[in-house]
């Protein structure tokens, strides 16, 4: 309800939000409240560029996955002509979905409701009975929505619902730069490999995504049986030297890295040699390939609702060493205490099949619906959502202390950071979750 002054609840909590986050103070209502959520999905994602999948995914003209952005349906699809297409999945006639089936290949959707037909591309070219029903109808005005915006990066494809959002490009802003040093290093690029995992976890989707954005402090306690088995190679206090990076519009990254350039340990993220020897330095600035170098793990969020991590870990150090993988998981919101969590898991192109098992498997026993560390994170967030939509608690708007970095702990800016953004290092810090947050916050007053 309004107050005196003519705002809302929310936008007075918003307000105060804004005002509380330069101290590194957050209400810990917006973890879990449904009128956020509802304006959540009117307003943020309805307006930013979201994650939808990767151009491996669907490789042949005619492959399809349905995607979603924000709770809207949508068909993830490459047409005859081989152009990546995403489409609305719902007819234009009564709004039935067309494509019920989570993957495929087809050249046409065909509703069930009434039988009208429309080409991969969109086109609607059937309707039953269109001589006595429809005569002299446009056929070719009523073909099924597309999104207003698409584009790639490196495989991974975005689109965006509003027809005034920003060029990608300007949206990705400094994290174009990050991109590149993580995907491009090689002529082929990434691969997709298998299908995504899917799962449901009774929690806030940003939960998630501050937690890739750049939570490492949490790996010192909730991972510690990482190192109390020896599934990582690096201890868990030099593990937290390194740099977090606000890359800007709400983009972060965090590298752990050694202060010493030269120090013994995991270089490019622990792959080996074989594959080492592919990355190609021209394809790279010297300063992004030396980045590359010398990262042990790299982990992130680019916003709203995609991160990343890669990382080398085994689940069984007594038989196989670590082995490197890549993962990106989307937080995908299906309401204010309850999300769907998608993971896929990445490898470059061309290498052999024996390391891409093997870097499948380490991915899957690690980062999974049952992998040992995802089983960690997953244990937290359900538990910080309930304490977020409790009256004592989350309705009295209590604040969660964000102030690492900012008031408290050794964390200094870097002035000789050779990337775009403001970085902070070493990594006992929360300033890219307070980036990721003010980003949020923009497109949720925006109105």
């Amino acid at each position: 309800m309004p107050g005196m002054d003519g705002q809302s609840e929310i936008e007075r909590l918003l307000d105060e939000m804004e005002r509380s986050l330069e101290q590194g103070l957050i209400p810990a209502r917006i973890f879990n409240d449904p009128e956020i959520h509802r304006l959540e999905l009117e307003w943020l994602f309805a307006r930013a560029w979201v994650f939808v999948g990767h151009e491996t995914e669907i490789p042949r003209p005619g492959d399809y996955c349905l995607r979603y952005i924000g709770q809207d349906p949508f068909i993830f699809v490459r047409d005859e002509a081989g152009s990546v297409r995403v489409l609305f999945n719902a007819c234009r006639h009564r709004g039935v979905q067309v494509c019920r089936a989570e993957r495929g290949n087809a050249s046409h959707f065909r509703c069930v409701y009434h039988g009208w037909t429309y080409t991969n591309s969109g086109e609607l070219v059937g309707i039953p009975a269109a001589e006595e029903a429809y005569r002299g109808f446009d056929k070719s005005a009523w073909g099924l929505l597309p999104a207003p915006h698409v584009a790639s990066i490196h495989g991974l494809v975005f689109a965006a619902l509003d027809p005034q959002a920003p060029p990608f490009e300007e949206f990705l802003g400094g994290m174009k730069w990050y991109l590149d040093l993580l995907f491009g290093l090689t002529e082929e690029g990434m691969e997709v490999i298998g299908e995504p995992h899917r799962w449901i976890l009774e929690a806030n989707w940003k939960i998630a995504a501050d937690n890739f954005a750049g939570d490492d402090y949490h790996t010192l306690y909730l991972h510690k049986s990482m190192w109390d088995v020896n599934v990582f190679q690096v201890p868990a206090r030099a593990n937290m030297m390194g740099y977090h990076v606000q890359a800007g519009n709400g983009h972060t990254i965090s590298f752990s890295m050694a202060p010493d350039p030269n120090e013994p340990g995991p270089t490019f993220w622990g792959y080996p040699p074989e594959i080492v020897a592919r990355f190609r330095p021209d394809r790279v600035t010297p300063e992004q390939y030396e980045l590359a170098r010398r990262s042990r793990v790299s982990v992130g969020t680019i916003f709203p609702n995609l991160s990343f991590l890669t990382v080398p870990l085994t689940a069984d150090p007594d038989r196989i060493p670590p082995t490197t993988f890549m993962t990106i998981r989307q937080w995908q919101p299906k309401g204010p205490d309850r999300m769907e969590i998608w993971s896929w898991a990445l490898m470059w192109e061309g290498v052999s099949p024996e390391f891409r098992e093997r870097s499948y498997q380490a991915c899957m026993a690690s980062f999974s619906p049952s992998g040992i560390f995802e089983q960690d994170d997953t244990v937290p967030w359900p538990l910080a959502t309930r304490t977020a939509g409790t009256f004592f608690f989350g309705r009295r708007n209590e604040m969660l202390n964000y102030q690492m970095g900012l008031s408290t702990g050794t964390a200094q800016p870097v002035t000789d950071w050779p990337g775009p953004g403001v970085a902070y290092s070493p990594r006992y810090e929360e300033g890219v979750q307070r980036h990721f947050y003010r980003r949020w916050l923009e497109y949720m007053r925006a109105r």
